[in-house]
């Protein structure tokens, strides 16, 4: 049983015993056997290869809580985002965004199932698998860890865009922090990490009312155009729209970086970044 938060306000384990009481209430049907059933889930000594046998109310219950239980998902979401987050060394708050692919290629039975975009072990080698396709935000924090803070999760339907899903999903997200009073007027800009699939240009530019900075990774083959050469403005006809290819695979392209960094991870490898002009 969990610890009423009002008899331990100032234990460290107050803020976890709130948490419990608030998802036990975001339970509107079937309480008592969804609760039993995270909690065999989060508490089992090892991984969990079987729900069944971890929960403890039986297999009707356990089969009842999952068919006829409901969740209120909006105030589940309202209440995670009112918990004590993890920050950045500079106080301000980190979401990353990536989507996370549940494979079910042998659950033929199972609905909505999509094709997902999966690596193979060889090179080159992407295979579409059925599943479902989450888009998963997380709270990073600064420093060498595994962990992070789910804050949401919306799975992704056939044809959507990952940039016009995650854009809303963020706005609605950043909105609750901002309404549980994790950003105020005067904090830094939350910063919004994402990987390479993600289309950044069109994903800042729809969050652009937000205070927000989005930190994108760029894929390997893409080309860039460099700004016109101020001596090609004033030639005679039509003027240049754009300046020199910046090809991110041909180094004779890049010319020389205005600045650079090196680093050595814990494994004893270099690791190196550059910044070349525009």
């Amino acid at each position: 049983m969990s610890l009423s938060h009002r008899v331990v306000r100032e234990d460290p384990f107050a803020e976890p015993s709130r948490f419990r009481g608030e998802f036990y209430s975001c339970l509107t049907r079937r309480a008592d056997a969804l609760f039993e059933l995270a909690d065999a889930v989060l508490c089992a000594d090892g991984p969990v290869r079987t729900l069944v046998g971890e929960h403890r109310r039986g297999h009707g219950g356990f089969y009842d809580a999952l068919a006829a239980g409901e969740v209120d998902v909006a105030r589940l979401r309202r209440a995670l985002a009112a918990v004590p987050l993890p920050r950045s060394a500079d106080g301000r708050l980190v979401l990353a965004a990536d989507i996370t692919c549940w494979l079910r290629p042998s659950a033929h039975t199972s609905p909505q199932r999509i094709l997902c975009h999966t690596y193979g072990r060889g090179k080159d080698q992407h295979l579409p698998v059925p599943g479902w396709p989450y888009s998963v935000i997380c709270t990073l924090e600064t420093g060498r860890s595994s962990w992070t803070a789910p804050l949401d999760a919306l799975r992704l339907a056939l044809g959507d865009d990952a940039a016009t899903v995650t854009a809303g999903q963020m706005r609605e997200l950043v909105e609750r922090l901002m309404a549980a009073g994790q950003w105020k007027d005067g904090d830094p800009d939350v910063l919004i990490v994402v990987d390479a699939g993600y289309d950044v240009p069109r994903l800042a530019f729809l969050l652009k009312d937000l205070p927000v900075q989005v930190l994108g990774r760029m894929r390997s083959d893409r080309v860039l155009r460099r700004t016109v050469p101020p001596g090609m403005q004033g030639s005679r006809g039509r003027p240049p729209r754009h300046g020199g290819e910046f090809v991110f695979g041909d180094p004779t392209t890049w010319n020389t970086p205005s600045f650079g960094s090196q680093a050595n991870t814990r494994r004893g490898q270099r690791s190196e970044s550059t910044h070349a002009p525009n």
